[in-house]
């Protein structure tokens, strides 16, 4: 019997690395590298360090819980600790720049603060539409506006920010 006609034989392991096979091999490296599983970890403990700030200044700042500054303030405080923590953990680990050069310093803060910005704009939209406007428990929408604001930074720290000479 010709075997040719038939599919073949399902993979063993991980259902999610079968599901990247069918990608083709230029996306499976963009998606699945050192740099990229770096950034999901540091992402990770990023959104840690944000999540756990967030959560204590929500419960232990001096602002009336009906108040939609205790919101805000305790997203913008958590902010502050996370993107420290980014900065230092996506130049040094993630998109290994070695330079800590003066004239290097000069175009990665300002264009890091500045993408860290434009995420927080979107965070604290998100963060007052869900939990002001929607009424959804704050520590489920900080969870979900993390997600998506590791993935506008990852794109503004690749594509902008720490750029590589031979990326461009």
């Amino acid at each position: 019997m010709d075997q040719s006609n038939h599919p073949p034989a399902p993979k063993k392991g991980n259902g999610v690395w079968r599901a990247l096979d069918c990608l083709p091999a230029s996306v499976r490296r963009f998606l699945v590298n050192k740099e990229t599983i770096l950034y999901v970890v540091f992402g990770v403990l990023t959104t840690v360090v944000s999540y756990a700030v967030g959560m204590l200044c929500y419960y232990t700042l001096p602002i009336p819980s009906d108040s939609p500054m205790l919101n805000l303030t305790a997203n913008c405080i958590s902010w502050l600790a996370a993107v420290a923590f980014a900065f230092v953990t996506n130049k040094k680990f993630v998109f290994e720049s070695k330079s800590w050069s003066g004239r290097v310093l000069l175009h990665e803060i300002p264009t890091f603060l500045s993408a860290r910005l434009l995420s927080l704009g979107v965070e604290l939209l998100g963060m007052w539409l869900l939990v002001d406007c929607a009424h959804v428990w704050y520590g489920v929408a900080k969870i979900g506006m993390n997600v998506l604001v590791i993935l506008i930074n990852y794109v503004l720290s690749k594509l902008v920010i720490f750029k590589k000479k031979d990326d461009a």
